[in-house]
C-alpha cells in the first residue's frame, strides 16, 4: 500500500521537515522530560512500542536501549531519515515509518505501549489523533505522553512568535497547548484509557539567549519556517523579541528556562 500523509497535514509536515538533522538538538533540550516519560512508560524487553511523532528519534532510541521492539512514526520524512541514520550509527534496530498521527498505518492493537514526547499534541485534529492512539494500543496496553502546560514557558515562547505569524484560518485550529490541561486530556483520552497525571519541569539550558535563537531558528520547524517567511526587518524584530524572552532566564553561566509539562499515563480499557 502506498501510504501518504493526509492533504491537510502536508503543510505541517513541511514545517517540521524544515528543522532537518538540527532538530535533534531541540530534542537534546528536552532530554530530561523524555527520560521522565520513558521511566513512567516502563518499556520491557521485547514489548512492541510505538514512538509517535518521533522527530529525529531521540525518544525511540531511549526506549530501544531498554530492549523493546520500537517503531518510530512521524509526518516528517526528512526527520525520519536522520532518525534512521542515527539509530544505525548507535547499533539500534528501530523501524521508522512515515505516519500521520490522525491516520496511522498500523493494525488495531498493534502495540503493547505508545509514547509521544511533546509530539502528538501538535496534531491538527486532536480527536482523530486520540482515537488512533486508542485504536493501535492493545487492550491492557498503555500510553505515556508529555505535553507542555497551557500557560507556561513553551506556550509563552509561542506567544512571542505569534505576532509574526499570518492570521489563523477561520475557524482557527485548536491550540496544541490544550493538551496541557488535564481536563482536555480526560476529554480526549478518558473514554479509552484509565489516566493518571504527574507534573514535571524540563530545564532548557543554553550558553546564551542568542544561542537559543540560533538553535531554534536553525532546527525547530515552527521557528525556522516562520523566520524564513519574514522580510529582513520583521525577522530582525522576531530575533530581538525571541532573545529578550530567553534573556529573562539568565544565570551566571548562560540561560536556564524551566518548562513545565504533564506526564500522562493511560492504561487501555
Amino acid at each position: 500500500m502506498n501510504y501518504e500523509i493526509q492533504p491537510h497535514n502536508a503543510k505541517p509536515a513541511s514545517i517540521w521537515n524544515s528543522g532537518g538533522a538540527h532538530y535533534n538538538e531541540i530534542s537534546r533540550g528536552i532530554a530530561d522530560s523524555i527520560e521522565h516519560c520513558v521511566l513512567r512508560l516502563d518499556p520491557k524487553p521485547g514489548e512492541r512500542v510505538l514512538d509517535l511523532a518521533t522527530g529525529t528519534g531521540w525518544t525511540s532510541r531511549v526506549v530501544a536501549r531498554r530492549g523493546a521492539q520500537v517503531t518510530g512514526a512521524d509526518i516528517s520524512a526528512d526527520l525520519l531519515s536522520f532518525a534512521a541514520e542515527q539509530a544505525r550509527a548507535e547499533g539500534l534496530d528501530i523501524d521508522y515509518q512515515l505516519g500521520d498521527a490522525e491516520r496511522l498505518p498500523f493494525a488495531d492493537g498493534a502495540f503493547d505501549a505508545i509514547i509521544s514526547t511533546c509530539g502528538v499534541m501538535f496534531a491538527s485534529r486532536p480527536e482523530a489523533a486520540a482515537a488512533e492512539l486508542a485504536r493501535v494500543c492493545r487492550k491492557g496496553g498503555r500510553i505515556c505522553l508529555t505535553t507542555w502546560l497551557s500557560n507556561d514557558n513553551v506556550f509563552r515562547m509561542f506567544m512571542v512568535m505569534k505576532p509574526y505569524m499570518p492570521p489563523p484560518p477561520n475557524p482557527a485550529p485548536p491550540s496544541p497547548f490544550e493538551w496541557g490541561r488535564t481536563e482536555r486530556l480526560e476529554e480526549l483520552l478518558g473514554q479509552d484509557f484509565e489516566l493518571a497525571f504527574e507534573n514535571g519541569v524540563s530545564f532548557y539550558r543554553e550558553q546564551s539567549a542568542e544561542a537559543a535563537w540560533e538553535r531554534f531558528a536553525g532546527g525547530y520547524g515552527p521557528t525556522k519556517a516562520l523566520a524564513a517567511s519574514l522580510d529582513e526587518d520583521r525577522r530582525a524584530n522576531l530575533r530581538r523579541d525571541f532573545i529578550a524572552f530567553h534573556a529573562q532566564f539568565s544565570t551566571p553561566l548562560g540561560i536556564c528556562v524551566p518548562r513545565a509539562y504533564w506526564v500522562t499515563r493511560g492504561i487501555r480499557h
